[in-house]
């Protein structure tokens, strides 16, 4: 059979598999550490939006609970009790424990998939990114990638070559929609000058941001082409003959590295190089893994024999990602192109994108307190963020893949009107009340004994300053005014806010 056949007979993918799936399972293991630790302080019973609340709104306007349900899917609309908000996610660290060690089979990957699908449809605007329904769908294309009940890293059936070229349709639809949501969002993209402002304006960055700011501006340039290049190009090479599909998925996963190097954006790098990874063959694959795995696996695929099980539903599978690619397909081509939406309950085929556009200044929000009485003359602490810059001296730090969700949508925050992001009323609430789940979200308290009388929030605009620069600082600042003027716990606008909210304890 020739080297265009759509499924060559010399190519094998058990060692493509055993590599998805261990590199899935440690993007499960960080997406659920995150929620084991977050997950309650953010949406628990007191979190900054309870859960509860959440579900009853949604309840009242579909019309009943169930409605809920069927609208939202979610092991929540059973018990959203913080017992329960904790020991999903444990379930699902354990569970992707053992997928990251090497053990999977189909009904590991479903419960990781509907334990996760739970989470990202209680947890509101904090999982509302597009990694989140990203890694939903590549969970759940996993779940067909392996037998029903054989847990071990090399079982004695070959992975369904049509699971395979899914993994590759979802790379192509990733990086197609991230290169043209850049050319229509903003012009910066398309006068290759986004990189001019990227590290310094991007959500969290890291210590080597600073460098690769100020690179030669022509360098910079040269990278937006690049983004280009294995964002808009590459792609297309991920179904050609092997030699172009190996260079294409070269490309995307290098990028990605390149990526994860220059910023934290949490999970999503380390996520998107899973459908990429099945750009790869055994015969790639050989090279390069330790001679003992290799040879375990080329002892399974000696005894390894097609189930018809798995192969009827992996074509069900692919006709049913098909038929759900519709809408996907036609807002990639769509002017008015919506990014990181999913078209189905069940986020199985979703659209991306990311950075669509660049802000060109560093917003940054600090929450300050004070325990003295006459807030003009009054002696402000700030309260230090896991990872946004803060104190100038403060050196950026590498956080990513971990995901710090307050410190993410602070950055969101920052760029917009108190009035867009009501929680963040509720969140002054809590550190004026020393609330301890709260304060575990950011790096210290300032007020260990007791809780301070006040509490604002002051907008500043942050500036990379030069690497060994003589002040020995990593940015300087200018202070745009009060997003928020001082609340105390007594503040009556404070205590109308809460109990429309429903908020009051």
């Amino acid at each position: 059979m020739g080297s265009m056949e759509i499924f060559p007979s010399r190519e094998t993918y058990g060692l493509t598999r055993f590599v998805i799936l261990r590199w899935l399972g440690f993007v499960y293991v960080i997406a659920f550490l995150v929620a084991v630790q977050q997950l309650v302080p953010l949406i628990g019973a007191h979190g900054l939006t309870p859960v509860p609340l959440y579900f009853h709104a949604i309840a009242q306007q579909v019309g009943g609970s169930w409605n809920g349900f069927v609208a939202l899917p979610s092991l929540f609309w059973i018990d959203c009790s913080d017992t329960a908000l904790r020991v999903v996610p444990w379930i699902g660290l354990i569970l992707s424990c053992a997928v990251a060690a090497g053990f999977a089979n189909s009904i590991i990957l479903a419960v990781l998939w509907i334990l996760y699908l739970s989470i990202v449809h209680a947890g509101q605007d904090w999982y509302g990114f597009g990694w989140e329904i990203q890694l939903c769908e590549t969970g759940f294309l996993a779940i067909f990638l392996c037998p029903l009940l054989d847990a071990r890293p090399f079982p004695p059936r070959p992975p369904p070559l049509v699971v395979i070229f899914l993994f590759r349709w979802l790379i192509v639809r990733v990086m197609l929609v991230s290169a043209l949501i850049k050319l229509r969002g903003d012009a910066s993209w398309r006068d290759l000058t986004a990189l001019d402002y990227f590290f310094e304006t991007q959500p969290i960055p890291n210590p080597l941001s600073v460098y690769f700011h100020f690179l030669p501006r022509p360098l910079l340039a040269f990278g937006t082409v690049l983004t280009f290049v294995v964002e808009l190009i590459a792609p297309w090479f991920a179904f050609w003959p092997r030699w172009g599909r190996l260079g294409a998925g070269a490309l995307i996963i290098g990028f990605q590295f390149i990526l994860i190097v220059c910023g934290n954006l949490s999970f999503f790098n380390w996520l998107t190089i899973v459908p990429a990874l099945a750009c790869f063959d055994d015969r790639f694959w050989r090279r390069i893994l330790p001679a003992p795995l290799v040879a375990q696996a080329d002892r399974a695929q000696s005894e390894a024999r097609p189930s018809n099980v798995m192969t009827g539903f992996s074509w069900a599978l692919g006709l049913l990602v098909g038929v759900l690619s519709l809408q996907p397909v036609l807002n990639l081509l769509s002017p008015q192109q919506a990014m990181n939406t999913s078209f189905d309950r069940f986020n199985l085929v979703n659209t991306y994108g990311a950075f669509g556009t660049v802000g060109q200044t560093r917003d940054v929000l600090v929450f300050e307190g004070t325990n003295d009485t006459d807030p003009a003359a009054a002696n402000w602490k700030e309260y230090v963020t896991i990872a946004l810059p803060g104190d100038p001296k403060r050196a950026p730090i590498q956080i990513a893949p971990y995901q710090p969700h307050l410190d993410w949508q602070l950055w969101f925050a920052a760029m917009g009107p108190p009035d867009q992001y009501p929680w963040t009323v509720n969140l002054i609430w809590k550190l004026l009340h020393n609330d301890p789940a709260t304060l575990s979200l950011f790096a210290g308290n300032p007020f260990p004994g007791a809780p301070p009388r006040a509490i604002r929030v002051i907008h500043y605009i942050y500036h990379f300053a030069p690497p060994g620069n003589p002040d020995h600082v990593y940015w300087t600042r200018q202070e745009v005014g009060e997003w928020l003027p001082a609340l105390s716990a007594d503040d009556p606008r404070l205590h109308s806010f809460l109990e429309a909210a429903g908020l009051l304890p």
